[in-house]
């Protein structure tokens, strides 16, 4: 079976997601996925909305981007939210992120990157590829089983 006949369920965190919207370095290995893999569906955290606008905007005040830019890639990310599957931040992923922030804190996990990973583990069982262009939490995504996918790492 080739790879662009396997069903691929795929978590992407805002890292990620933001390649797709702003070609960067990277970017070339999220469209990867996209190209090799029949990707079915696509979940982001509920939290990816937040980040992705503030992702951007920060690219503004670093002048990687001008404000008309910005403004078109948060227009275009926001015709696509249908196209994804938004995973609510519930109690349940709150009560993870804290567990994983007393695991992992040590090692450099932050709150938001919990959340994210939170919302991760909880797909577990649904999604088949775990993409984040985060080197640190793509390694705490390897330390809870998920199957990753970056060549860089």
């Amino acid at each position: 079976m080739r790879k662009d006949e396997v069903k691929c369920e795929v978590f992407l965190d805002t890292s990620s997601l933001v390649k797709l919207y702003h070609r960067e370095d990277d970017t070339a290995i999220v469209e990867t996925i996209f190209k090799e893999f029949a990707v079915k569906t696509v979940f982001l955290s509920e939290l990816t909305k937040i980040e992705f606008t503030s992702t951007i905007w920060k690219k503004v005040r670093v002048q990687q981007i001008g404000e008309l830019t910005a403004k078109e890639i948060i227009v275009n990310f926001e015709s696509d939210i249908s196209k994804f599957t938004f995973i609510p931040i519930h109690t349940a992923i709150v009560e993870q992120a804290r567990n994983l922030i007393n695991r992992y804190g040590i090692n450099g996990l932050r709150t938001l990157d919990s959340l994210q990973l939170s919302t991760a583990i909880y797909l577990k069982n649904q999604a088949n590829l775990f993409v984040t262009s985060d080197k640190l939490l793509n390694s705490f995504f390897v330390n809870e089983s998920l199957p990753t996918y970056n060549p860089l790492f």
